[in-house]
């Protein structure tokens, strides 16, 4: 797991999902797991939260709650999440992506170790697009498509308490990494 810099401390907001209520971030009551993923329609990011999706129940049963975060325009992201049980945010002016210092770079789709997840990405995508479960990302994504992945872990007193950027586009936690930090940084009742 690499971070960039000290751990900060997030202030107070309320995010606006594009296919939930409002979130506020940090929770009050558990963890929030903050993902920072690429455009709408990304076949990476689908391929990594497909995995999410199907880990739900046991990821908020650990007292965690998703957010992720795209750097598209809401009405082109709503139409790739409206099924999705997480809430999805658009943030087509990287603003979070900047104050958590989520980055870009050609390493995103270069770095080799990236290429076999891209592929069965791209094959799975392509598969679920023929069959009508998803759509088809647009042909020039807004904010490009050099996006890196990152990863936050977040208290409810707004502490960061674990953080990874990724090194390639499917440079993320795995579920199972996300349920071990939760476990080993799960709140306390006073």
């Amino acid at each position: 797991m690499r971070t960039s810099r000290p751990l900060p401390v997030v202030n107070a907001r309320t995010l606006t999902p594009v296919n939930t209520g409002p979130v506020e971030l940090p929770d009050p009551d558990r963890l929030v797991h903050l993902q920072f993923r690429r455009f709408a329609g990304c076949p990476v990011c689908n391929l990594h939260l497909r995995s999410v999706v199907r880990r739900h129940a046991e990821i908020e049963a650990a007292g965690v709650r998703e957010v992720v975060l795209f750097h598209s325009p809401a009405d082109e992201l709503r139409e790739h999440v409206a099924e999705l049980p997480i809430a999805v945010v658009a943030d087509p002016e990287k603003r979070l992506y900047r104050e958590f210092g989520v980055e870009a770079g050609r390493r995103a789709l270069l770095d080799p170790r990236a290429w076999l997840p891209i592929v069965r990405a791209v094959l799975t995508g392509t598969w679920q697009v023929l069959r009508g479960r998803e759509r088809l990302p647009a042909g020039t994504p807004h904010g490009g498509r050099l996006g890196l992945p990152a990863d936050f872990l977040i208290a409810p007193d707004g502490r960061i308490v674990a953080a990874h950027h990724g090194q390639h586009a499917y440079d993320q936690w795995p579920v199972d990494t996300l349920l071990a930090l939760a476990a080993a940084h799960r709140p306390t009742r006073g």
